[in-house]
């Protein structure tokens, strides 16, 4: 036992936080499914463009992920009918990654489907 004035004591080591843990995307060779690709789209369209998300319109799979169309809200009026809606595409690859996004289309709440594909 060491003597409470000697020099020879170990320093107690120094307590230290860890970060969050982030979730790994799943591993390329995982295949995920239209929903999991459709909330990672949404998730990310939130992050890049900060605006309010409408639903998930189109899923469509391809060699390289999902093509995930969402519908957004883009300006919010009175009354809601005449809000203005977006509707985005969003590219997302084998491990969860927004490749690419562009907005298709703008249009208010009320006329949507007309005269669209």
């Amino acid at each position: 036992m060491a003597d409470p004035g000697s020099s020879h004591e170990r320093p107690a080591k120094a307590a230290t936080k860890k970060a969050p843990a982030r979730k790994a995307p799943p591993p390329r060779s995982a295949r995920q499914s239209g929903a999991q690709a459709a909330a990672h789209a949404v998730q990310q369209l939130v992050e890049l463009t900060g605006r309010e998300v409408e639903g998930v319109v189109g899923l469509k799979q391809d060699k390289a992920g999902w093509t995930v169309q969402v519908e957004v809200l883009e300006m919010r009026r009175i009354p809601n009918t005449t809000d203005v809606l977006a509707l985005y595409e969003v590219d997302v690859d084998r491990s969860a990654e927004v490749v690419s996004y562009r907005r298709l289309d703008r249009y208010m709440r009320g006329s949507a489907g007309e005269g669209r594909s």
